[in-house]
């Protein structure tokens, strides 16, 4: 066994009696964190780009009255409100899966057209319009 020159000038450690408690564990407290918030800043004509709502109200409108369609009929058609439920559910999820694409389509062509090269600006902008609707996919 090899001496260790530095452990030996250490002062001992102090050893607890069997009466004596252990100091419970206190961890670090975690800064708060802050909830995700879109950046407000409007283009020139009012319109903060990736600040549209993936449903509009009349979309929302439309599905919301299609499933509660099917749960009022459950009682009586019990097979049929859970069909009726399945078709509300995948337009819902067709709407969104077109949504994100066409948005992803418009936001993808204003920076990555091949034939000019985008400006700094063009990316910060392409960046948050991609950050607003990630947060806005991360809320649902």
């Amino acid at each position: 066994m090899m001496y260790d020159q530095e452990r030996a000038q250490q002062p001992p450690a102090k050893s607890r009696t069997p009466a004596e408690p252990r100091a419970p564990h206190v961890p670090h407290p975690e800064p708060p964190r802050q909830p995700l918030q879109p950046v407000t800043g409007a283009d020139s004509t009012g319109h903060t780009p990736g600040s549209e709502q993936l449903f509009p109200q009349d979309a929302r409108d439309k599905l919301a009255t299609l499933l509660q369609q099917a749960v009022n009929t459950f009682v009586d058609h019990p097979r049929q409100a859970v069909e009726e439920a399945e078709g509300a559910f995948d337009k819902a999820v067709t709407y969104l899966t077109d949504t994100l694409a066409e948005r992803g389509r418009v936001l993808r062509a204003r920076w990555q057209d091949q034939y000019s090269e985008a400006e700094t600006e063009e990316l910060r902008l392409a960046l948050r319009q991609y950050r607003e609707i990630t947060e806005q996919l991360l809320q649902l």
